[in-house]
Order: C-alpha cells, then sequence, then structure tokens
C-alpha cells in the first residue's frame, strides 16, 4: 500500500517539506510500503518542477529512502514528463506513476499511445517501475484495457503495473482478468477489497493518510470494510483533495493540512466538520 501523500503548504502557500516528511514518516510507521508523491491527492498539476526536486532532496535529507517513494507525473508535453520521471529514477525513487496527457480531449488512442511512446523512448534504458495512471473522472483520457496491452507490448521490460482509480468496477474486473501479471493497484478504496480478490496487488491510496490500519486487512485479506466505503462516499460528495486534506487536518489537529493551492479551494468548515464527525464515527467502530 502507497499513500498518495498530500502536500502541505505553510502560511505563505510554500511546500512545508519538514511537515511532510513526517507525515511521510507516519504513514510508513503505520504499515505502508511506501508514499508517492505529487498524484492527484497531493496537487502534482500544482507544483512545480523545482518544487519537485527540492522536495525529493528533502525526502532524501528526511531519513524517506527513495526505495520508499514513488513519483507521479502529470504532464502535457512528452518531453517534460520525461523529465520528470528520469529526475525521479535517477534518484532511487521506487516506481513513477505516469499519467496520460490532459489537455487536449477527445484525443484518440493511437495519439495517447504515441505519447506514452515518446516518454518511454525518451527514458531509455532507465525506463522501469512505471505505472500507467488511470484516472479518466481527472484527465478525460481513459486508458482502455486494449491501450495498456499494447504499451506493454511496446515496452514489456518498462511497465510494472497500472493505477485504476476509474471507480468504474466492470473495467476493473477486465482490467485484473488481462493484465494481473502486472501490479493492479486500486485507487478507489470501495472496489479495494473485491479487487484483491481478483488478484489486485494493492493500492495506492488517498485514505492512507487517514487509516491505513483500516485498509491493510482489505488488502492483505481481501476484506471488505463497511466503515471505509461510508467514508469515500462522504468524501466524494465533495471536491475530493481539499476534502481528504481536511480530513488530515481533523486527524491531525493542525489546519496547515487543510490548505490547498488554487484553482482549489478549502472544504467549507461546515463541510469539513460533516467529514470529522465521519471520521471519528469510523475510527470509534470496528472493521465490518
Amino acid at each position: 500500500m502507497s499513500a498518495a501523500l498530500v502536500t502541505v503548504l505553510d502560511e505563505t502557500g510554500a511546500i512545508d517539506s519538514g511537515a511532510m516528511v513526517r507525515h511521510a514518516r507516519w504513514c510508513l510507521d503505520q504499515g505502508c510500503s511506501s508514499v508517492t508523491l505529487f498524484g492527484t491527492t497531493g496537487e502534482g498539476s500544482s507544483v512545480s518542477c523545482a518544487e519537485r526536486s527540492q522536495l525529493l532532496r528533502a525526502f532524501a535529507q528526511g531519513g524517506i529512502a527513495p526505495a520508499q517513494t514513488i513519483g507521479c507525473v502529470m504532464a502535457n508535453a512528452a518531453e517534460d514528463a520525461t523529465e520528470q520521471a528520469a529526475e525521479l529514477l535517477d534518484g532511487g525513487a521506487r516506481g513513477v506513476l505516469l499519467a496520460p496527457p490532459s489537455y487536449f480531449k477527445n484525443v484518440s488512442e493511437d495519439g495517447v499511445f504515441s505519447w506514452f511512446a515518446q516518454v518511454l523512448s525518451g527514458l531509455g534504458d532507465k525506463a522501469r517501475g512505471i505505472i500507467l495512471y488511470n484516472i479518466p473522472s481527472v484527465t478525460a483520457v481513459e486508458l482502455t484495457v486494449p491501450l495498456i496491452g499494447r504499451i506493454r507490448a511496446a515496452f514489456p521490460k518498462a511497465i510494472a503495473g497500472v493505477k485504476d482509480s476509474s471507480g468504474n468496477w466492470p473495467y476493473t474486473e477486465r482490467l485484473l482478468a488481462e493484465h494481473k501479471d502486472i501490479a493492479i493497484l486500486i485507487g478507489d478504496e470501495r472496489s479495494l477489497a473485491a479487487g484483491v480478490r481478483l488478484g489486485a496487488q494493492g493500492a495506492i491510496s488517498g485514505m492512507a493518510n487517514l487509516l491505513p490500519e483500516r485498509l491493510l486487512p482489505m488488502i492483505r485479506e481481501g476484506r471488505d470494510d463497511k466503515g471505509v466505503h461510508e467514508l469515500v462516499d462522504a468524501v466524494l460528495t465533495f471536491p475530493v483533495t481539499p476534502a481528504v486534506k481536511a480530513l488530515v487536518a481533523h486527524r491531525t489537529g493542525d489546519e496547515a493540512f487543510a490548505r490547498v493551492r488554487a484553482p482549489l479551494v478549502p472544504t467549507p468548515a461546515e463541510g469539513a466538520a460533516r467529514l470529522g464527525a465521519a471520521f471519528d464515527a469510523l475510527s470509534a467502530s470496528k472493521a465490518a
């Protein structure tokens, strides 16, 4: 399980690398095998290239081994994506979570394949540990099961897995049926246990910022947890990233975790209170 780490901001809006290192250490101490930086929950598209480099250095200096980190790349230009992925791989990161380009809409599958081919060819022999990121609700680009097969066939040594944040169970079933020889990682915790029962290997999870101890039985035993499902449902009634950050602020008692970067805005106080109450109820309950 990898925690899709939230990005902590100070009062000026700058990244608080010290707080992030401490939070990453907490996630790892609670049973996460890695943390994922710069993903959707981490507002990765709002983190500059210079900030990415600075944070990676801060993590290394803070004692978080590169092998305990995955870095997400969400770039539109293939050259930018190649450079960001290369920085992660050269630094020893465990893997790269690679999203498709998302600015142009209604692009063809051939076009998406060509973009991935440019990035992976640009990485050359260093390409490894690439996790294809399917999150069409954000990118408006679905990585279809045949497209994933096509990318794998062209770059068999590079592709290590797929993160499926589609929230589309028939898609997840087909993905697992055809590609479970690589790591299929579930992004929607409501499908996690069922996915594990069909061969998924785990999750890159925003909820791991909050309750990794509840997610571990879902991953290790394929055991459903109604309380986790209900909390995810509650989160999804709000813009997801600010809602997760509001919950981390509630859990830690540190309002710094609730800060977000434009164009996102924080979850309103009333909504944050409702989410906090739902989290407290879950924390007080047993997994079921």
